[in-house]
This record gives structure tokens, C-alpha cells and sequence, in this order.
């Protein structure tokens, strides 16, 4: 169920949001600006209020069978960077909105290993140079491997849009830096629902349903939100 705090100038902006009562959002879904991808189970109100808070078209799927499709996906408007495990029916459903990349190899969890938007991609630090060029040339971005915080799950540890980039509390100025040159976005640190909570597009976001106020701030602030 989306909620959203009333007698706030900005409420339109804020919705708190679960997953069947599930607050970690980030795991069962990737949106991108156009389409939100989510599992055939999502409940209706939760496919409701992404295609209504953040003006997406919905692409149900698993990926290679499972329902964690923020971990296994990730992309820009150019194309899927999916796990190498996925079925050739689920590829072939993504193929109807983008080309498809497969990682075909240990590291194929796309979303935890990958961080994408339309100008920049970071990725895992330990992945193969060879592997990290080919997403770069397949996303037509420059890619860099980096850790946030110290975490090199990058996919974990932001959320990019092509407005700002939200990164973990702990990243360093240098780590921050860094995704600053590449992306020449804004890029700013923040915590969202004590985990993987935060779906968000140029358009707008949603947040899982125990994000706080401060938290729901300050993705407004980096992503360009406030009034």
C-alpha cells in the first residue's frame, strides 16, 4: 500500500511503499525512466503505484526463475545487463523493450555488481576488465570500478537516476568524487529503510514503508525533487 504524508508542500513527491508488506522494494524490482521490472507475484497496489508515482509501463518476469529481479537486472534506456542464468523465455520477454547482455560468468548478478544510469556505470571492483569494457560498450557509457563505502556490491550501495546519484552514508569523498566525474550528475550520501529500499526514475521514487522522514529528505534533495 502507498501512503503519502499530507499537509506537506511536497507530497506528491513522497510515498512510502511495500512489497506484499515487505518494505525491501529494492530487491523485487529495477526501474528505469520508461518501465518498471517486477515479478509476475507483485501485488497490485505495488504495480499500481509505481506506474502511477513514477509514470512507468510494468514488465512482469522472473530472472532464471526467481522473483529478485533488483539483484539479478540492472540497464539504461540502451539496454538489460541481465544474469547469465536467466531462461531464453525470460530473455526473450526482455527483448520486446531492450537488447539483452548476459553476464556469463561468476559475477552475473547485474544489480548488486553494477550501478547504471544513461551517462555513467560503476561496477565491482574484483570484476574482469574484459567483462566491465563490454558493459560500457553495450550501455554506451564509461565505466569505472569503485567501491561506496567500502562496499564492492556497487548495485547495493546506490541508486542512480539520470537526475542524481543516492550512495551509501559511508562512502568517502574520494569514492564520491569519483562517481561525480563520471557521471557529472549530482551525487550525494544517504540511507534508505535501513537496507534495499528505493525505487526511483527521473520522474520520481518510491520508498520502502520504514524509510524515515530525514531519509526521504535527503533523496529529494540529491535526486532533484524538493521545491
Amino acid at each position: 500500500m502507498a501512503r503519502s504524508r499530507q499537509n506537506s508542500p511536497r507530497s506528491e513527491m513522497e510515498r512510502t511503499i511495500s512489497f506484499g508488506g515487505i518494505p525491501h522494494i529494492g530487491v523485487f524490482s529495477r526501474v528505469l525512466d520508461d518501465i518498471a521490472v517486477v515479478p509476475p507475484s507483485a501485488p497490485a497496489e505495488f504495480r499500481d503505484a509505481l506506474s502511477e508515482l513514477l509514470g512507468v509501463d510494468i514488465v512482469a518476469t522472473t530472472i532464471q526463475e526467481s522473483e529478485i529481479i533488483g539483484s539479478l537486472l540492472t540497464g539504461n534506456s540502451r539496454g538489460f545487463v541481465v544474469s547469465g542464468m536467466a531462461t531464453d523465455e525470460e530473455i526473450s520477454g526482455l527483448r520486446e523493450y531492450r537488447e539483452v547482455f548476459l553476464l556469463e560468468h561468476t559475477m552475473n548478478a547485474a544489480g548488486n555488481v553494477i550501478l547504471a544510469n544513461d551517462s555513467f556505470a560503476a561496477v565491482h571492483p574484483d570484476m574482469p576488465a574484459g567483462m566491465s569494457r563490454e558493459i560500457g560498450d553495450f550501455l554506451g557509457v564509461p565505466v569505472t570500478p569503485l567501491t561506496l563505502g567500502g562496499v564492492k556490491a556497487v548495485g547495493m550501495a546506490g541508486v542512480a537516476t539520470n537526475r542524481g546519484v543516492l550512495v551509501n552514508p559511508r562512502s568517502t569523498r574520494a569514492e564520491i568524487q569519483r562517481v561525480e566525474e563520471v557521471s557529472g550528475i549530482p551525487v550525494g550520501t544517504g540511507s534508505v529503510n535501513s537496507g534495499t529500499g528505493l525505487l526511483a526514475n527521473s520522474r520520481g521514487y518510491v520508498a520502502g514503508l520504514e524509510t524515515t522522514g530525514f531519509e526521504m529528505g535527503r533523496i529529494e534533495d540529491v535526486f532533484g525533487f524538493l521545491e
